[in-house]
């Protein structure tokens, strides 16, 4: 087997490591690909959601958008967790990337073919969801490999920037070149360029081989699958950052309503839903880039916890705001406070875990994600339903505030964490 060293922890004579990554190649590359491939997903977004709600007209069926998203990643996480501890992370993205594009560019051809039923939407994004399952905790856990110890935080920020930059630009191209480059068709087939660029950059890492797993050969399968899930129980600081992260985003989230809150609510088009889209990226980019030049000092965790109270009380300004403008400043302030929780969680999770499990520790986390977002579209398409989009939007926003508070108390260690730089594996 061959071993993987950790980035901190270089050969005896070695020459200075840089604390900058963007000063390390592959981390260079590594940045390029997950911009490519985020593009992809924020246009093909907003391309699915208006074209589903195009041909139904109805909230709930932009609920299940979510659910095909979430259920693989749910189902194979024990699957996707050991596959980046066993395996080398930067081939289990290639091949990944490779079936998202087909996905892509299955959805162009479907689109061209005319659709009057959103079900071979929702197979191909199930297909999608697997793929997407086994690139969170193989990308995430490669992103340590490639740089040194003390650049860790500033690599976490600037990943996190990489989706914020695709949030902007992704969702508002997608909507222009709906509404301009041939509709739902067009948008689909540029993606799935996207794509192929993501692996042409992917490729370019270089390998790494498999991480160092040092698990005792008489530890069981099952013992190994599920030590992430027991690593993270394990923390509360990290256990209380995951979970506070995933029902205050279940509850608040309100992206699967948009296409309704554009077209219904603010009266624009694709154009207005791409903006709606882009407008929480603009406010996390800026503090992406402020956690990356200036990393959290003190009071992380009680940062935390403030920035989702803030988070809950944007949603509420959204859901009530009748103004394009204001509705995007909402949002922006929402993105910005999100930013701000994802990186406390990020940095706590991937500095308190050992390399050798970050794969499995990586894929409990993307399914906890995965239930903030696709499950919170679900719940947000079911109360819109059944309330209206704009209490579904307020009541949300409420519940997060509520959880914000219940979550201090469940979770002292959480406001207990100061300096993120002091965290270490064990």
């Amino acid at each position: 087997m061959t071993l993987l060293q950790e980035p901190d922890a270089p050969p005896a004579m070695a020459a200075p490591v840089s604390s900058r990554p963007f000063a390390h190649r592959d981390f260079v590359f590594y940045y390029l690909q997950r911009v490519f491939n985020s593009v992809a997903i924020q246009m093909q977004s907003v391309a699915i959601g208006w074209q589903i709600y195009d041909i139904t007209g109805r909230a709930i069926d932009l609920g299940f958008v979510g659910l095909a998203l979430f259920a693989p990643a749910l189902l194979l996480m024990l699957v996707t967790g050991h596959a980046a501890d066993r395996f080398d992370r930067r081939n289990i993205l290639l091949a990944c990337f490779a079936v998202e594009a087909t996905c892509c560019a299955g959805l162009s051809w479907m689109s061209a073919q005319g659709m009057t039923s959103p079900l071979p939407i929702y197979l191909i994004l199930i297909v999608f969801g697997s793929a997407r399952a086994f690139v969170a905790p193989a990308s995430n856990a490669l992103a340590t490999n490639l740089v040194p110890r003390a650049a860790l935080p500033s690599a976490i920020a600037w990943t996190s920037s990489s989706w914020q930059l695709a949030t902007i630009g992704g969702p508002a191209l997608g909507g222009f070149a709906y509404a301009y480059a041939g509709g739902a068709e067009g948008v689909y087939a540029i993606a799935a360029a996207l794509v192929i660029a993501g692996i042409v950059t992917a490729s370019m890492i270089r390998p790494r081989g498999r991480p160092d797993t040092q698990s005792s050969e008489d530890e069981g399968t099952w013992s190994r699958a599920i030590a992430g899930l027991r690593f993270i129980r394990s923390r509360p600081a990290v256990l209380g950052a995951v979970t506070l992260d995933m029902v205050a985003v279940l509850c608040g989230g309100a992206t699967a309503l948009l296409p309704i809150f554009a077209r219904d609510v603010l009266g624009t088009g694709p154009e207005g839903l791409g903006l709606l889209r882009g407008s929480p990226a603009i406010g996390a980019l800026a503090i992406a880039i402020l956690l990356a030049t200036r990393p959290l000092g003190r009071r992380a965790g009680a940062t935390m916890l403030i920035a989702v109270i803030v988070y809950g009380a944007m949603t509420i300004l959204f859901g009530l705001s009748r103004s394009l403008p204001l509705s995007m400043f909402a949002l922006a302030l929402l993105g910005a406070a999100d930013m701000f929780s994802v990186n406390v969680r990020s940095s706590l999770i991937q500095l308190a875990t050992p390399d050798r499990m970050r794969g499995r520790v990586g894929a409990a986390n993307a399914v906890f994600i995965g239930a903030s977002n696709e499950l919170g579209e679900l719940r947000a398409g079911f109360m819109a339903a059944w309330l209206g989009a704009v209490p579904a939007v307020v009541i949300g926003g409420i519940g997060t505030i509520l959880i914000t508070s219940t979550w201090a108390l469940l979770f002292p260690a959480l406001g207990r964490v100061d300096r993120l730089s002091d965290v270490r594996a064990e």
